[in-house]
């Protein structure tokens, strides 16, 4: 058998009427969808299928929206009866890898990420903090200049490790901006992010402390599959330890790339990637191009994989 792992992708993902060719196909999807909309008290389905995007764009609709889709679409390919080795998710996504793992319930799951959007939106005010992705250099030479602007500008830190060549930082709007200028001049391609807050930055610390009262109103139970959790790029097992690397997330670096090596050196030869879009797909290709990645988030790319994880064609 294959040695598989399912990925599940985070914010920024999202598009306007994602799952619905899913719903429409499958009843499993069509009712995690229905479970969503009852859990939250508002139809959150609606939102995702008709949009409109600004709406579907903030981040406590994000979130819900993206964790939604993405169980929509695993609960479907669940019962082909693959198991994997592992499940890991880029940030949001965790929630979906730990639903798929069996440590949380999908109802209490997307309220926790509704609550979560919310807390990180709240946590800086708007336009104070800022992103931007860095491609091309070296992890130590950004960290370098991230410190050096800490000192001077402001916080500005490592948010997201995605892969060689492409990592995200994040602060305060000043210090991402200073330290673009001299990551630009070391010749550096900078892009700045159209995102809502300095996501995975110590600015979000209020957010990750007022998350913990959310985490302990739901059940976490230990997981059935390991977890390859965003701080640590290590597997997860059991309930306290996930309660911990949740708490730990919202304010810490995603280790993205340090999780896909992790996972290749413990002999995964497959990466499913489950969730709207093909992003985590494109980074994993970064760590290692020969490994094959395959992708769920229609009816047509849900029966390719299977086909293929089938040994068919």
């Amino acid at each position: 058998m294959t040695k598989l792992a399912f990925v599940f992708p985070g914010q920024g993902a999202q598009v306007v009427g994602m799952g619905k060719q899913m719903a429409d196909t499958y009843p499993a999807a069509r009712s995690v969808f229905q479970e969503a909309d009852e859990a939250l008290g508002f139809p959150l389905s609606q939102i995702i299928f008709e949009g409109p995007e600004d709406k579907l764009r903030l981040t406590y609709y994000t979130q819900p929206a993206i964790l939604t889709t993405s169980i929509a679409l695993y609960r479907v390919f669940q019962k082909e009866g693959f198991v994997p080795a592992f499940t890991a998710g880029h940030s949001l996504g965790e929630y979906s890898a730990l639903v798929a793992a069996g440590a949380i319930d999908f109802a209490d799951a997307v309220r926790v990420v509704h609550a979560r959007g919310k807390l990180m939106d709240e946590a800086v005010p708007a336009g104070l903090g800022a992103m931007s992705a860095i491609i091309g250099g070296d992890r130590a030479d950004i960290q370098e200049v991230c410190a050096q602007v800490s000192q001077t500008t402001g916080v500005v830190e490592l948010a997201n490790i995605n892969s060689p060549g492409q990592i995200v930082i994040s602060g305060k709007a000043e210090a991402v901006a200073k330290a673009g200028e001299l990551l630009a001049e070391k010749g550096l391609r900078v892009i700045p992010l159209v995102v809502s807050g300095p996501f995975h930055s110590s600015l979000m610390q209020p957010a990750a402390d007022k998350l913990v009262d959310v985490l302990n109103r739901v059940t976490v139970r230990d997981a059935e599959i390991p977890v390859v959790a965003n701080v640590s790029a290590r597997p997860v097992l059991s309930a306290d330890e996930i309660r911990g690397a949740l708490y730990e997330q919202v304010a810490s670096s995603v280790l993205w790339e340090d999780s896909v090596k992790y996972m290749l050196e413990q002999g995964v030869e497959t990466f499913v990637e489950i969730g709207p879009g093909q992003v985590l797909s494109g980074l994993i290709k970064k760590v290692n191009r020969r490994i094959p990645t395959l992708s769920i988030q229609d009816p047509a790319t849900f029966e390719k994989t299977v086909s293929t994880l089938k040994g068919g064609s």
